[in-house]
């Protein structure tokens, strides 16, 4: 349903509506729970918002005579209301945090947060598999976590390994082992790729492992100095030394890291701080009674909000795609009764909010805050260091001030081969991951870094020249004069004169700091000493689009590879490839298969099977 209101703006002017009819939206709005939608005159999103009853919410922003600035901006550009009624609140509530995540409007809290959460992974099979994995959760196996960051995951299998000696290989390696790797050497796997331990004794460990992981570290240690006390009454002196350095190991860890939040509870501790109209938001993760550490997001539009609203636009946004712990811990600004509804309608079991922690989980919150100063100061610090570096980089290209978006242009190849070209993109004082771009150069002279770097410039720019996207103050090229010549005049080509265009090109010994600066329009070159803040900066994005090239070219060039050598085998498809590649864990995988093994890939006959195993091996 949408409620619209008549425009009047002059072409090139901001859009500026006449007042909404108050009295006929009012009218049209039913007094039911759902999400609604405020829009500008070109169709934007300007807000999205929930309600519990949307003709009294959405009507209360045209009765109130004492509005906010950031509400009286936004209602001087809304030219129309859209609402979607749902069943419940919570419901409102999950639907209006996709449409914040999808649509970004400028006048909603946001936090973006682009990677996904890592999970410590047992799988299944007779010999479970101690793993790191992030995205979708497979049946198959067990997972712990989320973890904040990919760090903590890792250090909890080096502490797994140490103590209960879990493999950590691929399916495709331990299937294909033929004697102990380094690892058993060195006592961190108990090799049951060879057989030197049994399915029970494996078993056993894992059962331990995962013990460890729900946070029931009295019941292992009591389990493990059982099994000690039995070895010992069996003479075997051998496997109670071993258990008894388990105990001690496990004894050490858990005073070290155990959190007394409340018996083996996941919990969640959230809090805030704010400076200079920068707000973050820390998020520290106890999981079975162990803390996993924190991670730390940042508000965007949270300039002159409340605590609690910002807290509660975390919440929301942050559990719409991930696992919620049965407590989250948080400051009495929030509404935990409210959050405690949507969240345990949204999770499916019972969510208890803390909004006035006392005990250990007031010192936990204390930390919390703690780890959002720290963050929002380091923040801080890193964007004064940015803002020097912009303004030096202006005046030693004599740029106007208002420059501040740069793109930089990188190619990669190995001999010509699978050549790829990347886009960078920096903008208010950060390098912008979400804007950044490859392209896959194709159809030029294998090494011609010209035509490839002509390429990527047309696709990037004939876009922009056309209206869409966003003309930058200044493109870096990782190159020369001749690099720069090419760009300039792609530049020309699309009627994009007016951008500034500079050559990076790595001076005579290639050494940083040495650098030469090939402006357009210019016939000599410009050097910056080596501590120039300017030239930090141009290094600093130089290098950034250098790695997502060769990245990307790397990941090219090894799914051609892989892909050319199976292509190459009479009755083996796409699809036959693709099976080949997941059951054996990539090319390696599939070249130490047998021939039986190769049998049991489905759609796989045994005589497919040895043209497959002949022809990888006879290339």
């Amino acid at each position: 349903m949408t409620v619209d209101s008549a425009t009047a703006s002059s072409p090139g002017e901001p859009q500026k509506s006449v007042a909404f009819d108050s009295g006929a939206l009012i009218a049209s709005l039913p007094n039911l729970p759902g999400v609604y939608r405020m829009l500008n005159a070109a169709g934007d999103v300007l807000y999205v918002g929930k309600a519990r009853d949307l003709k009294k919410r959405v009507s209360s922003y045209f009765q109130k005579t004492a509005l906010s600035p950031r509400i009286a901006m936004m209602l001087a550009q809304t030219a129309g209301v859209e609402i979607t009624v749902s069943a419940s609140e919570a419901e409102a509530l999950i639907l209006e945090n996709n449409l914040i995540k999808s649509l970004a409007p400028r006048y909603n809290i946001l936090f973006r947060d682009d990677k996904s959460y890592p999970y410590l992974m047992i799988g299944g099979g007779d010999f479970p598999r101690l793993g790191f994995h992030r995205g979708a959760l497979e049946k198959s196996s067990r997972y712990f976590g989320p973890f904040p960051h990919a760090g903590a995951v890792r250090e909890s299998i080096q502490l797994l390994q140490r103590v209960f000696r879990l493999r950590t290989c691929e399916d495709s390696v331990f299937a294909n082992r033929s004697r102990p790797c380094l690892l058993h050497q060195i006592r961190r796997c108990s090799a049951p790729c060879v057989g030197l331990i049994g399915r029970e004794a494996y078993a056993e460990d894992v059962a331990d492992a995962r013990l460890f992981l729900e946070g029931r570290s009295d019941d292992l240690i009591q389990r493990l100095s059982a099994r000690m006390q039995e070895a010992a009454d069996r003479l075997d002196f051998e496997q109670a030394a071993v258990l008894r350095d388990q105990i001690q190991s496990l004894a050490k860890m858990a005073q070290r890291q155990y959190a007394d939040v409340g018996g083996d509870q996941d919990v969640d501790v959230i809090a805030l701080a704010s400076d200079r109209a920068m707000v973050c938001v820390n998020l520290v993760m106890i999981r079975g009674g162990r803390n996993l550490g924190d991670r730390s997001l940042f508000a965007q539009n949270a300039k002159d909000r409340s605590t609690g609203e910002i807290l509660q636009a975390f919440i929301a946004q942050h559990y719409l795609d991930r696992p919620v712990p049965p407590v989250i811990v948080s400051a009495p600004e929030i509404d935990g009764a409210e959050v405690e509804a949507f969240l345990g309608a949204y999770a499916g079991h019972r969510i208890h909010a803390v909004v006035r922690p006392t005990g250990e989980r007031r010192a936990w919150f204390e930390m919390a805050e703690k780890n959002a100063r720290q963050a929002l100061r380091q923040r801080l610090s890193e964007q004064s260091t940015q803002e020097a570096r912009l303004a030096a980089l202006r005046e030693a290209l004599a740029l106007p001030e208002s420059a501040s978006r740069i793109e930089c242009f990188d190619v990669s190849h190995t001999a010509g081969e699978s050549t790829v070209a990347s886009c960078v993109v920096y903008e208010r004082f950060d390098l912008r991951r979400a804007e950044y771009r490859r392209y896959n150069i194709g159809e030029v002279t294998p090494g011609d870094d010209y035509a490839a770097m002509r390429q990527a410039l047309l696709r990037r720019y004939s876009r922009v020249a056309g209206g869409e996207g966003v003309v930058p103050d200044l493109i870096l090229i990782d190159g020369g004069k001749g690099q720069v010549g090419v760009a300039a005049a792609v530049l020309a080509e699309l009627g994009l004169n007016d951008v500034a265009l500079v050559g990076v090109a790595k001076g005579p010994e290639r050494k940083p700091g040495l650098e030469e600066l090939w402006v357009a329009g210019r016939t000599a070159q410009i050097h910056l000493p080596a501590d120039h803040a300017g030239l930090h900066l141009v290094q600093q994005i130089r290098d950034e689009a250098h790695r997502f090239a060769i990245t990307g070219h790397r990941a090219r060039r090894g799914k051609a590879r892989v892909t050319s050598t199976l292509e190459g085998i009479g009755g083996v498809g796409a699809k036959r490839r693709r099976q080949l590649l997941a059951r054996f864990g990539g090319l390696k995988g599939v070249m130490g298969a047998s021939i039986e093994d190769l049998a049991q890939v489905g759609g796989i006959s045994i005589r497919l099977a040895e043209r497959i195993y002949r022809e990888l091996h006879a290339a």
